[in-house]
This record gives C-alpha cells, sequence and structure tokens, in this order.
C-alpha cells in the first residue's frame, strides 16, 4: 500500500516537470520570434535610426568630395585667369609633346619597314654556303658534260651517234633566292641531297637505239658487175632536256609569301650581286677534299693536318680559342701551331703575321699561312688560315673547313702569305 502511494507520487511529480519544461520552451520560442521580427523591421524600414544614420554618413562624406572638386576647379579656373600665358606654354609643350610621339612612332614604324624590307631582300646564308651550294650544282653539271663527252668511249659498239642536246646551264642567282627563301641561313653541307634532287629536275639526259636498213652500189673492180648492197647501222642518239631550274622552282609550290620574296630575292641578287660576277673556281667539295699525299710527307705540314682535322665541320665562335669554347679564325689557327711544334699564345690574325716572314705567292708552300684583309672593319689582317696547296686553305669560316682561296671574294681580301718561324 506505502509503496504503490509512493509511486504515485512520483508520477505525478513526473508529469508536473513535463508540463513545466514545455512552458520553458514555448517562452523561448517566442522571444526568439520577437527578435528575429524586430531585425527585419530595421532591415525594410529606411527610416530606422540603425539605417539612417549611416546612410548620414555616406551622403555627408560624398558632399564632401564634390566640395573638394568644386573647389579645386575653382582654383584651376582662378590660375588660368590669373596666368593665361602659362596656359599658353602648357597646351604648346603638350602639343609638341604629342607631335614628337607622333613622329617618333612613325620614324619607328618606317625604320622597322625598312628593316624588314632589307633583310627580305637579302641573301642570309654566308657567302662561302652561297657559292659553295652552287659550286656544287656547277659540279654535277660538269660532271653530266663529262658523262655525254665520253658516249663514244662508254658505247663503242655502235656505227653512228646523233647528239640532241640542251644547253647545259643554269641562273646562280635563282638556286640562291629558291634555297634562302626555303631553307633560310642554309649550310653548304646541310643541302648536297636538296642540290641533287633539283639537279635531277632540271636534267634528263636518255640514250636511243635504232637500226636501220641501207643500201648501197657496190661494182667489180673490172666492172664486170654492178649491184646494190643492204647492210645494217647501229645508231644511239644521245637526248639531253634541260627543262630550266626556274621551271624547276615554279613547280615547288611557293605560297603567295614566299613567291613575292623569292623573286624580291632574284631581282635584288640578295643584296650581293658580286657573287657570282665571274666563274666560280671552288669546285672541290670541302667535305671530301684532302691534301695532296707529296705535301704530307713534311712532318709538320701533316701534323698541322693531322690537328686541324679533328674539327672540320665545327661552327664559327667569336673569340673561342679551344675546343671546349670553340674557335674563330685566329683562334683556330693559334690552337694548331701551338699543338704542332710552335709556343706563340693566341694570337690575334694579325698578331699571327707579325710573327711569319712574308712570302710571295709563288713562294708558297703547304704549312704556310694565308693572310686576308678588310673582311670586317680593323686595322692589318682580319682572317687567317692555312694554306694547303693546290689553291686550298684550312680555315676556321663557318664552319672550320676547306675552302678554294681562288674565289673572287678571297681574291679581293687577299693580304699576304706567311712563313712560320
Amino acid at each position: 500500500m506505502d509503496f504503490n502511494q509512493d509511486e504515485n507520487i512520483g508520477g505525478e511529480a513526473l508529469d508536473e516537470g513535463v508540463i513545466a519544461a514545455a512552458e520553458i520552451n514555448r517562452e523561448l520560442q517566442k522571444q526568439y520570434r520577437r527578435k528575429q521580427i524586430r531585425k527585419s523591421y530595421y532591415r525594410k524600414d529606411p527610416d530606422s535610426p540603425y539605417v539612417k544614420s549611416f546612410a548620414d554618413r555616406m551622403q555627408e562624406a560624398a558632399e564632401g568630395v564634390k566640395d573638394a572638386a568644386k573647389e579645386t576647379i575653382k582654383q584651376i579656373v582662378k590660375a588660368i585667369r590669373e596666368h593665361p600665358v602659362v596656359l599658353l606654354i602648357i597646351v604648346i609643350i603638350c602639343l609638341c609633346l604629342f607631335f614628337l610621339h607622333f613622329l617618333l612612332c612613325g620614324f619607328e614604324v618606317m625604320i622597322s619597314s625598312l628593316g624588314d624590307t632589307v633583310l627580305s631582300a637579302t641573301y642570309t646564308a654566308y657567302d662561302e654556303d652561297i657559292t659553295g651550294v652552287d659550286a656544287d650544282y656547277v659540279k654535277l653539271e660538269r660532271e653530266l658534260q663529262e658523262t655525254i663527252d665520253r658516249t663514244e668511249e662508254d658505247f663503242p659498239d655502235y656505227d653512228e651517234y646523233v647528239y640532241n642536246l640542251d644547253e647545259i646551264g643554269h641562273n646562280p642567282y635563282e638556286l640562291a633566292s629558291y634555297l634562302t627563301v626555303r631553307y633560310e641561313d642554309y649550310k653548304r653541307r646541310q643541302l648536297k641531297s636538296i642540290v641533287k634532287d633539283l639537279f635531277k629536275e632540271q636534267y634528263d639526259l636518255s640514250y636511243d637505239i635504232r637500226i636501220e636498213t641501207r643500201s648501197r652500189t657496190v661494182r667489180a673492180d673490172d666492172y664486170s658487175y654492178m649491184g646494190t648492197e643492204y647492210y645494217t647501222v647501229k645508231i644511239l642518239t644521245v637526248n639531253l632536256v634541260n627543262k630550266s631550274l626556274a621551271a624547276v622552282i615554279a613547280g615547288k609550290g611557293l605560297n603567295e609569301d614566299e613567291q613575292a620574296r623569292y623573286e624580291v630575292l632574284l631581282a635584288t641578287q640578295g643584296n650581293k650581286s658580286y657573287l657570282f660576277d665571274d666563274v666560280y673556281a671552288d669546285y672541290e667539295d670541302p667535305d671530301e677534299y684532302h691534301p695532296a699525299g707529296e705535301a704530307l710527307s713534311d712532318q709538320s705540314f701533316a701534323a698541322m693536318i693531322a690537328e686541324g682535322e679533328k674539327y672540320l665541320g665545327r661552327a664559327y665562335v667569336w673569340g673561342g680559342s679551344n675546343p671546349t669554347s670553340g674557335f674563330d679564325c685566329s683562334g683556330f689557327v693559334s690552337w694548331v701551331v701551338n699543338h704542332c711544334g710552335w709556343n706563340m699564345g693566341r694570337l690575334t690574325a694579325n698578331g699571327l703575321k707579325n710573327k711569319c716572314s712574308v712570302v710571295s705567292p709563288e713562294e708558297a708552300r703547304p704549312g704556310d699561312l694565308i693572310f686576308f684583309k678588310g673582311t670586317y672593319a680593323t686595322n692589318g689582317a682580319s682572317h687567317v688560315g692555312i694554306y694547303v696547296g693546290d689553291g686550298m686553305m684550312l680555315h676556321c669560316g663557318n664552319p672550320i673547313q676547306y675552302t678554294s682561296i681562288n674565289t673572287r671574294y678571297w681574291e679581293k681580301h687577299f693580304y699576304c702569305f706567311g712563313r712560320l718561324p
């Protein structure tokens, strides 16, 4: 009994606790909703003191800026009225600056355009490479002529030979202009296969064989017999068709810009009209050339060639004096002589000349040095190579290579031969 009474009291207390908690929760929710309503009200009401105070501050700041701008304008107008000459000077200076800027911009555009025009009308490869490539082409043409000249020797079993031959030859400026457009700053050794392909497209050599039956009248020595005799003749016809290099280039599919530049280069001769004024003498392929055996019997000269040929094909490097940094002309020759029995140090071309005894061209022999002047702006010798005989030199052009000294360029700049001490 007592137990049941205590249980009822606990249940009533629990019920009252639940009711009280519910009341507290409802009161908290009411307070939260009132706060949210107040916030919404202030946001919507422009006359709210919170909103109004911020708007007033912004308006005051804007009016301050406007007043400052007005005052600045007034001061400027006042200064102009009081000092009109100063204003005029300022306006004149501004106009002059604008006009000067306009002139400078126009001049810059003009110079840039002029530079582009000159560049587009100039061969960009080295003279040695331009003339060297043409020499390779001429060499192929010479070999073609030699093949034709040997026809009867190479084909001896014919009774007659008939020749239908176009003239052999090409315009070297057409070749140089086309190669500049396609390959720009090209090197001789890089274009050997290109030159051969162009040559094959230009020339077509063919042979036709035919046999004719002919008749002739024969008679006995005592005139007791006269009659007609038939015999055969074996004939070889040699045909050479020259399509012309210009026609070959026309079929190479140059685009509009390339064709325009090709025509400009051809018209201006690449601004190097001196290149082919005379017959180019360097038909020797520098990649295939080697000094004659009898010259190499001289041990000093043989040592110079052995050392120099280690660096064939190396590119020219201004100021270079060793295999690591590269070579220029005097650096290359200095290196070779210093490693072949002499001790001269690193000298310029003119410094090497001063170490040598000058000898005449008739006295020059393999192992002498050959000097040139005027290849660039400097006093005395400006270029040096090692003379190897046969009208050839080993030098650091671009790249290190064998080159003929009997070209118009080197003959024009020839200075002297020098013999090492």
